[in-house]
């Protein structure tokens, strides 16, 4: 049995015993369930679970953290009284190839202000991203390599 359906089994078991089925009370019976998983993990053999869930939670974060950075830039230029700016469409060549990974990927950009993803290569290899500003495409790209693309292989490989 999967490690996840066992803490999700333990956070219901949770929430049956205190008798309340809230978000924040199933949440915290999630967490409980981490911690007693992580007690055991040897005997469970769950260590690669914690693993991936901390690599997944630094994917999280750098999602945050990006969507607030680009929020911030997007907010600037817009409100800027010259908009300096050169609109385009760049070709990403892309390192994972899974679609999962892909769709992920193509979903974090979207959702990132100032970027689009616009489609995929039949060949699955290039992403087209469209940008607000793509002056200094080869600069977006280093981004997207170093930040998303690398979090999203390190999580879930």
């Amino acid at each position: 049995m999967s490690l996840f359906l066992v803490n999700v089994l333990l956070a219901l078991a949770w929430a049956a015993v205190t008798g309340s089925f809230t978000f924040l009370n199933f949440a915290f019976g999630f967490v409980l369930a981490i911690f007693a998983l992580s007690l055991i993990r040897e005997q469970v053999g769950s260590v690669g679970y914690f693993s991936r869930a901390r690599r997944v939670v630094s994917l999280l974060l750098l999602f945050v953290t990006e969507l607030v950075l680009s929020a911030w830039k997007v907010a600037l230029l817009v409100l800027s009284p010259r908009m300096d700016l050169k609109p385009g469409i760049f070709a990403y060549p892309l390192r994972v190839d899974r679609d999962f990974e892909i769709t992920i990927l193509a979903n974090l950009i979207t959702l990132t202000p100032g970027t689009l993803s616009v489609d995929v290569s039949d060949d699955r290899r290039i992403l087209y991203i469209h940008a607000m500003d793509a002056s200094d495409p080869d600069a977006t790209r280093r981004e997207i390599a170093e930040g998303f693309e690398s979090k999203i292989m390190e999580a879930f490989r």
